[in-house]
């Protein structure tokens, strides 16, 4: 594999698939390089490379590019906006999501004669090793030019066996409720010796505050509770407001591994 001009493969009608569409790259070195879809979704460990593009700063914008630490990898993560932060973080969440990256890759294509590129914002590496490529559309939906694209990026997730999602902004309370177990989500806050606490004093669904002061000071136990809910420990309704006498119980594996 080596390092490419923007040259790029196939004819120049509107026919596109994933056979005729490339994927462009940088590697450690900051080198750009271009080969195949098929080719590159298979050979290339794209979460590791850094952002195919830079990612700019526009005055005026509240959130402007930055890091977000991960969880899932315990590496730096770098996104370009605030809406990428909060799939970021949603993602660093889920259980089947073992690595992630801000747009590594550029799919490049012959459309009408001309070529078309899209960078996916997001790609996750999932555990059965497959990938998930993401789009952030805003409340009134995607663009029409960026639907169009993400026609092709999806079938050519499909050829490789990933999947692509073109996700709407999420719910507000949610992103509001995974932002504060996010706030805790370091290892530093694991339970530690009090998981076997933590496992069966919510064996049965109860009211976190409850539960917190049987185990001891809630200065020092709330933040534990957080992380195992962080972490899927512990589990509860996310899509209703956290307070303190919200009902948390033992996620299933977990019971089951007791």
């Amino acid at each position: 594999m080596q390092a490419t001009n923007d040259a790029v493969r196939g004819g120049g009608d509107t026919a596109v698939d994933a056979s005729r569409l490339d994927a462009r790259f940088r590697d450690p070195l900051g080198r750009t390089h271009q080969v195949p879809w098929l080719e590159a979704a298979q050979d290339v460990v794209l979460e590791d490379r850094p952002a195919v593009r830079p990612f700019p700063v526009r005055h005026g914008r509240r959130v402007a590019p930055g890091w977000w630490w991960s969880s899932t990898t315990g590496r730096l993560v770098a996104y370009g906006s605030g809406v990428m932060r909060t799939q970021l973080m949603l993602l660093d969440r889920e259980p089947a999501v073992v690595a992630l990256a801000c747009r590594p890759v550029e799919l490049v294509w012959r459309e009408d004669g001309k070529v078309v590129g899209h960078a996916p914002q997001l790609m996750a590496r999932l555990q059965d090793g497959s990938g998930l490529l993401l789009d952030c559309a805003g409340r009134s939906g995607p663009s029409a030019r960026l639907a169009a694209r993400a026609r092709v990026v999806a079938d050519a997730a499909k050829a490789v066996g990933w999947s692509y999602r073109l996700a709407r902004p999420p719910d507000p309370v949610l992103v509001a409720n995974v932002r504060w177990l996010a706030g805790y989500r370091h290892p530093r806050y694991a339970a530690g010796p009090w998981t076997p606490a933590l496992v069966e004093v919510f064996g049965s669904p109860r009211p976190a505050v409850e539960a917190v002061r049987e185990l001891g000071d809630p200065i020092a136990v709330w933040p534990a509770v957080f992380h195992a809910l962080w972490n899927g420990v512990l589990r509860v309704r996310v899509d209703e407001p956290l307070h303190e006498r919200a009902v948390v119980s033992v996620a299933r594996q977990e019971a089951e591994a007791a």
